[in-house]
């Protein structure tokens, strides 16, 4: 399936029959999964397009949820060191469905920011959480980070 994100050049490796890419917020490599690529060519172009600071990002964020260990893709913070959005990936042949809204939700529910994000390479939304009355609004657009640097 042909992504809906620039193509960037990455530092790619075979080994054993598998190819790996080098993860710049991990500082290492990884299996180069289709959940992968869609994750590194979305980080780069958070990078390149939206003036998101690679130091702001972390990726497999651990926290605990209900007594279970979870992980989210990437977790964005603000510059006061706080969570401020979520991003979750999946693969390009993954429809983004509600249970894919409330997998992310979930995980708000212990970070508790302002934006969460999903993308499966092909489409991508971003929605603001309103904890007035507990729901989010879909935004046209990923914001940039100058636009979510604020949140607290």
């Amino acid at each position: 399936m042909k992504l809906n994100l620039p193509k960037y050049d990455f530092l790619l490796k075979e080994e054993n029959g598998k190819t790996f890419i080098w993860d710049s917020l991990r500082n290492r490599f990884v299996t180069l999964t289709p959940e992968e690529e869609v994750r590194q060519r979305f980080i780069a172009t958070l990078i390149t397009q939206k003036g998101y600071p690679a130091g702001r990002m972390g990726n497999e964020i651990s926290l605990i949820q209900n007594n279970i260990k979870r992980r989210c893709d990437t977790v964005v913070y603000n510059k006061f060191g706080s969570p401020c959005a979520i991003i979750e990936y999946k693969a390009p042949n993954i429809e983004i469905t509600q249970e894919v809204f409330n997998q992310i939700t979930r995980y708000n529910s212990v970070l508790k920011v302002d934006y969460i994000i999903v993308s499966n390479g092909i489409r991508s939304y971003c929605c603001k959480f309103n904890y007035t009355n507990n729901t989010y609004t879909f935004m046209k657009d990923i914001p940039n980070y100058n636009e979510i640097d604020n949140c607290i």
